[in-house]
């Protein structure tokens, strides 16, 4: 099956256009921040942990199956020669008085084939377990735990509770994080703390869909399916992750008050409560997010037969 869908030159800019003014409105204010020399304690991370730029990420791409139209027969669509994609003659398709371009979807298949292997594997298996809601985000507090040892990730940020409360925290509940990337950052003393003892190799066997990390991973998966998912779907991807990092920080050991967040006290009863019901919520957005993506694997092997 080949299912295309032509894009004139004024829909993908019109397209084009919107997704970049949708992006800018998160990204546009961090880079004025840079530009004066502030880090976000937030919103960083979303583009130092995961390595699209905020440029990159503005870039509108149609697809697999997407034909973008050349604007003139001298001037090309700005994809023209980029990375997996190729060139449509004029008389491959109607519509394209000057050609066009599309992505070479038998060639990203060939050069990712091990990764579109591997993410449809984590994705059916995630999406297919129950949500587990009982970690209360204590992954971030095992990152600070001994801080006056090992120091703090986020230094220009006090702990709200002071190094000696924050190892009270962590030392009074039961710690169950399955996300080896978190994991992986834990104070050497907190490892041993954890209930399981997730590595790279049981990524698969442990990723459930209750995790923030996991969910907010949904952006990193797109990114790297990129460009032959649309980005329509990386875009929502990145809202979801955006949305998961402000509450991740809320409930972490961090006093983020003179940035305009109120802490998710997840050693109280009621910030526990807090907790899981934006988790509920995050297991929805992502569920469908996972449908999505792993049905876009599945187009993508479809448009290349």
């Amino acid at each position: 099956m080949n299912t295309t869908v032509v894009f004139s030159a004024e829909e993908w800019q019109s397209l084009a256009h919107d997704h970049k003014q949708r992006i800018g409105a998160y990204t546009d204010p961090l880079l004025q921040l840079h530009k004066q020399g502030v880090r976000h304690p937030v919103y960083d991370f979303l583009f130092s942990y995961y390595y699209l730029s905020a440029g990159a990420l503005k870039r509108w791409h149609p697809g697999a199956g997407g034909i973008i139209a050349n604007p003139s027969a001298d001037r090309p669509a700005p994809h023209a020669g980029t990375k997996f994609y190729r060139a449509v003659s004029p008389d491959a398709v109607a519509g394209l008085p000057h050609g066009g371009w599309t992505v070479d979807v038998t060639e990203f298949g060939r050069q990712r084939a091990k990764m579109l292997a591997f993410v449809e594997r984590l994705l059916s298996a995630t999406a297919s377990r129950d949500a587990k809601l009982s970690c209360f985000g204590l992954h971030e507090w095992a990152m600070a735990y001994r801080s006056e040892v090992h120091g703090i990730r986020h230094a220009s940020v006090p702990l709200r509770l002071g190094a000696q409360g924050t190892d009270d925290v962590v030392e009074s509940h039961k710690i169950s994080c399955s996300h080896f990337d978190a994991f992986r950052f834990y104070a050497p003393e907190a490892r041993q703390m954890n209930h399981l003892q997730p590595t790279r190799d049981t990524m698969v066997e442990f990723e459930q869909p209750g995790c923030l990390h996991a969910n907010m991973d949904l952006y990193k998966w797109a990114s790297k399916l990129l460009p032959a998912i649309s980005s329509s779907l990386l875009a929502d991807c990145f809202e979801l992750a955006w949305d998961i990092r402000v509450v991740d920080m809320q409930a972490s050991p961090y006093d983020l008050a003179d940035w305009g967040f109120e802490p998710i006290r997840i050693e109280t009863p009621e910030g526990k409560a807090t907790y899981v019901q934006a988790q509920r919520g995050f297991v929805e957005r992502s569920q469908a997010l996972r449908g999505r993506l792993i049905a876009s694997i599945e187009q993508l092997r479809a448009v290349a037969a």
